[in-house]
């Protein structure tokens, strides 16, 4: 279909990018999951949880816009369903933030981990809307979202590690 080959070699590298990481990720959890911390269950359903969800939906929709779609319209609506699910997840993860005793998110931890993944996925959705009209600028939306969401999950998981290795370690006398 037109529109879709010119993102060949972008989603196959974002793509490949995000699967990686996810695997770098669980690699670094089960290193730190023998250490003693102060965290909880609920903490790692509100900042940990999100991060791999953020790489797993670049991952999905890496692999979405590479489906040799007959129509703009079926892509839109697969991605469009994606973007959905992650407006709603970010609503499930703001609540976890909030009830979670772990930690106290200050400003930045608000915005990269609710605020702006929303914003991401709202643009995801917002993009299937408009596709069938406006179909670059569709695509430019939905790979401008890929990207945050890349980022935002790589700052993520350095937040997270930094956190584990500079604040608890020092706080439980590791050195």
């Amino acid at each position: 279909m037109e529109g879709f080959h010119e993102w060949e070699s972008f989603y196959v590298i974002v793509g490949t990018a995000a699967a990686a990481l996810i695997g770098l990720q669980f690699v670094v959890m089960t290193l730190i999951a023998d250490r003693p911390s102060a965290a909880t269950p609920e903490g790692g359903a509100a900042f940990a949880t999100p991060t791999v969800v953020h790489f797993a939906a670049v991952l999905l929709l890496s692999a979405i816009l590479r489906v040799p779609w007959k129509t703009i319209t079926a892509a839109a609506s697969v991605w469009g369903l994606v973007g959905f699910g992650g407006v709603v997840y970010g609503a499930i993860v703001v609540r976890r933030m909030r009830r979670q005793k772990a930690y106290q998110p200050d400003r930045e931890d608000w915005l990269f981990h609710a605020v702006l993944p929303w914003c991401a996925y709202a643009v995801v959705l917002a993009a299937a809307f408009v596709a069938v009209a406006r179909v670059h600028e569709a695509m430019l939306g939905v790979a401008a979202a890929v990207l945050m969401l890349l980022f935002l999950a790589i700052h993520n998981v350095w937040d997270m590690v930094a956190y584990q290795v500079f604040v608890l370690r020092r706080g439980s006398g590791d050195r």
